[in-house]
C-alpha cells in the first residue's frame, strides 16, 4: 500500500514538474517574441519608410483614413519573425504539431505577403486576386487537415468536442476535414477583414490566442483534463508554447500599431494569425470555443455579408453605412480609439465565455 502511495506521489510529482517547465517555457517564448518585436520594430519601421512601402486609403472609405495614407505596412512579416524565432528557440521541435502550426502560419503569411507587395510594391490596386488567393489558402489548409486526417490515431483527433458538455463528442469521421478546413481559412479571413483600424485586431489576437494556450495547456494533461472533465487530447502540450509566441508577438507589434499607428501588418499578418487561432483550436479540438471567443471576428465577417445580401437583395440599399462594422460606427461619428476599446471589451467578454467552458462543464 505505502508503495502504491509513493508510486501516486511520485508520478503526480513528476507530472507537477512538467507542468512547471512548460509554464517556465511558455512565459520565456512570450517574452523572446516581444523582446524581438520591439527591438526590430523600429528598424523594419525605417526600412518600409525608406522603400516607400506605405499604406493605400481607399477613396470610398471613411475620410479620417485619409492621414492614414503612406503608413509603413506589411509589419506582420516582423509578427512572424517573432513567433518562428521564439518556437524555435523554447518549443520541443520533435513534435510534429509544432511545425503544422508554423507551416500554416508561414503559409497563409506567404499568401498575404504576395497580396501585400502586388498592392504596395507592383502598385497593382488589386494586388491578388481573390480565386487566387482563396486558392492558394485551400491548398495549404486541405493539405494540412488531409494530413491529420489520415494520421488520427485516437478517436478524440477526429471528434467534435460540445462546450459546456462533458461528454458530449460529435464522431466527425470524414466531416472533420470539412469542418477543420473552414475553422482555418475561415479565421483567416475573418481576421483579415477585423484589421481595419489602428490596434483593432492585433489585441483581439492576442487575448483569443492566450485563451487558446490556456486550453493547450488543459487538454494535454491528463490530470487537468479529468479535473476539468474536458476531453484528453495527447501531444498538444507544445501548442502553449506557440500561443505564447503569438501573445508576445502581439503585444510587440502593438507598442508600435497602437493608435496612431506606426505600422500596419497587412494581409501577410492578418491572414497568418487568423489561420494559426484556426489551425491551434482545430488540434486542441476546441471549434466551437473558437467561435465563441472569436466572437468579434465572426460579428465583423456577417456584417459584411448581410452588407452585400441586403445590397443585392434589395438593388442598392444598404444595412450598414459601411462595412465592415467598425466602419459603420466610424461612419456614425464614434471616434477611432473609442471603436478600438470598446470592441477590445467586447472580446475580453467573449474570451471570458469561452474559459467559462472549463469549469461549466
Amino acid at each position: 500500500m505505502f508503495y502504491w502511495l509513493a508510486h501516486c506521489l511520485q508520478g503526480q510529482y513528476h507530472a507537477l514538474r512538467v507542468v512547471q517547465y512548460l509554464t517556465f517555457r511558455s512565459i520565456l517564448a512570450a517574452l523572446t517574441a516581444l523582446l524581438t518585436c520591439l527591438i526590430c520594430g523600429p528598424i523594419m519601421i525605417r526600412w518600409l519608410t525608406r522603400m516607400q512601402i506605405g499604406q493605400s486609403v481607399r477613396d470610398d472609405g471613411p475620410k479620417s483614413h485619409l492621414s492614414k495614407s503612406g503608413t509603413p505596412t506589411m509589419g506582420g512579416v516582423l509578427i512572424i519573425f517573432g513567433v518562428v524565432t521564439s518556437c524555435l528557440l523554447w518549443a520541443d521541435l520533435s513534435q510534429i504539431n509544432v511545425w503544422l502550426v508554423l507551416l500554416v502560419t508561414c503559409g497563409f503569411g506567404m499568401v498575404g505577403w504576395v497580396d501585400d507587395y502586388r498592392k504596395l510594391v507592383l502598385k497593382n490596386s488589386k494586388g491578388l486576386s481573390a480565386r487566387a488567393k482563396y486558392m492558394w489558402q485551400s491548398l495549404i489548409a486541405i493539405a494540412v487537415v488531409l494530413y491529420l486526417y489520415f494520421h488520427a490515431s485516437l478517436p478524440i483527433q477526429t471528434q467534435l468536442v460540445m462546450p459546456f458538455f462533458k461528454d458530449w463528442l460529435i464522431n466527425l469521421s470524414v466531416v472533420f476535414p470539412i469542418l477543420a478546413y473552414f475553422v482555418i481559412v475561415g479565421t483567416s479571413n475573418a481576421v483579415n477583414l477585423t484589421d481595419g483600424l489602428d490596434g483593432l485586431a492585433i489585441m483581439p489576437i492576442v487575448m483569443v490566442a492566450g485563451a487558446l494556450g490556456v486550453f493547450a495547456y488543459a487538454t494535454s494533461n491528463a490530470l487537468y483534463s479529468h479535473y476539468l472533465a474536458i476531453a484528453f487530447v495527447p501531444n498538444v502540450d507544445e501548442l502553449t508554447i506557440f500561443c505564447s509566441t503569438i501573445v508576445g508577438a502581439g503585444l510587440g507589434f502593438l507598442w508600435y500599431n497602437a493608435y496612431p499607428a506606426q505600422i500596419f501588418m497587412g494581409d501577410v499578418g492578418s491572414l497568418a494569425l487568423g489561420a494559426a487561432l484556426g489551425i491551434v483550436a482545430v488540434l486542441v479540438r476546441q471549434e466551437l470555443v473558437l467561435l465563441i471567443m472569436g466572437g468579434l471576428f465572426v460579428i465583423e465577417t456577417l456584417s459584411v455579408i448581410l452588407q452585400v445580401g441586403y445590397f443585392k437583395y434589395t438593388h442598392g440599399k444598404r444595412l450598414f453605412r459601411m462595412a465592415p462594422l467598425h466602419h459603420h460606427f466610424e461612419l456614425k461619428g464614434w471616434s477611432e480609439p473609442k471603436i478600438i476599446v470598446r470592441f477590445w471589451i467586447i472580446t475580453v467578454v467573449f474570451v471570458l465565455c469561452g474559459l467559462a467552458t472549463l469549469k461549466l462543464r
